[in-house]
């Protein structure tokens, strides 16, 4: 089964990059560790490592396309592995967000406050005056 090459999360604040270029073409045996892209973040440009060895099947990604971060950029396999209808084009492996609430929706109805716990009271501190104040001798002069 063909391994997915998935554009990677660069930095904390990556949610996007280019793809500058391709390394390898399709066709071209990768082994691990080889750089197969070039990924632009706003702030560099990294080299991206292949985590599997294979055939670079293809290609779904052209260089210099803007891709979110987790999208499906290209395919590695086997050699005769049939890339074509294996798994879903980038577009449609774009990460799923949560639809947004309509004005249809009904509105989660506002959490109760917890009923308030009975605060007990301090007890009442007793005066310094019947105890007298403890402090050192060099203090009390």
């Amino acid at each position: 089964m063909a391994s997915e090459i998935i554009m990677p999360k660069l930095s904390d604040t990556m949610s996007e990059g280019q793809l500058g270029a391709w390394r390898k073409s399709v066709g071209e045996r990768i082994e691990r560790g080889d750089i197969i892209a070039e990924v632009e973040t706003d702030k560099a440009t990294m080299d991206l490592e292949a985590f599997t060895s294979g055939i670079l099947l293809e290609q779904r990604v052209k260089a210099g396309e803007m891709v979110p971060v987790g999208t499906v950029i290209g395919l590695i396999g086997a050699a005769g592995e049939a890339a074509a209808g294996q798994l879903p084009l980038a577009a449609e492996s774009q990460p799923q967000t949560a639809p947004l609430p309509t004005a249809e929706s009904p509105a989660a109805a506002p959490a109760e406050p917890p009923d308030a716990a009975p605060v007990p009271s301090a007890a009442p501190l007793e005066s310094s005056a019947t105890h007298g104040v403890q402090a050192a001798p060099i203090v009390r002069r």
